[in-house]
């Protein structure tokens, strides 16, 4: 294969000890979620225990529950009063996607999450992947100023949504970065990123040799 740049990876983590190695294994950035099925919002304490005293970029998961992203009003007003509380423990970004009925984005909450998030990166994460037209999708992104967008593509994994990221990577241009995941591993991320184009690369860090794998992919 040609020579390609290393991309930005994301280490999607869990745990101080998980966060620990990823930070070794060579990960820009850290997405520190609670578990659950796709990730919920992270205890505090972890949080600021990654964030403050490490000094590594991490973004913190807002998700009140597992399941769908259709949020009833206690919900929606669960995640308004997390954002200052992840700020003040150091989140340098927020990652959350709302979802209304019909799969389109909630348009007029996702705003007022962008709102309480200012000063914060602010991701869109795989809420994406569920709604109906992608390229819309991706207008009403960059509409609302959201700084990245985690998608496969609209694919059960991101190299099998290759050819849907490059488009949405063309349609982005400067204004919103595409953050491939789902599914990336050593053995297919250069693939992934000839077939594509992206620059920025996200995987599951539950193993660090994973991310180690993956920068070392790209250590031609």
């Amino acid at each position: 294969m040609p020579t390609l740049p290393r991309p930005f990876i994301e280490a999607y983590v869990e745990t101080v000890a998980e966060a620990d190695a990823a930070m070794a294994a060579g990960a820009d950035r850290l997405e520190l979620c609670g578990p659950g099925d796709g990730g919920l919002t992270p205890a505090l304490d972890t949080l600021a225990e990654v964030a403050q005293a490490r000094r590594f970029p991490v973004h913190a998961m807002l998700r009140p529950r597992a399941g769908d992203f259709v949020y009833d009003g206690a919900e929606f007003a669960q995640m308004c009063r997390d954002i200052p509380q992840l700020r003040a423990r150091g989140a340098s970004g927020v990652v959350f996607g709302v979802l209304r009925e019909d799969r389109r984005l909630d348009v007029e909450r996702m705003r007022e999450l962008v709102a309480l998030a200012q000063g914060l990166r602010v991701v869109c994460h795989r809420a994406f992947d569920l709604t109906p037209d992608p390229a819309e999708s991706l207008r009403t992104l960059m509409s609302l100023d959201v700084h990245e967008v985690l998608t496969s593509g609209h694919a059960p994994s991101a190299l099998d949504g290759a050819d849907t990221l490059r488009r949405l990577q063309d349609q982005a241009g400067s204004r919103i970065a595409i953050l491939a995941g789902g599914g990336i591993r050593p053995h297919n991320v250069r693939a992934l990123v000839a077939r594509s184009g992206v620059h920025r690369v996200h995987a599951r860090a539950t193993d660090a040799t994973v991310i180690r794998g993956i920068r070392d992919a790209f250590s031609d």
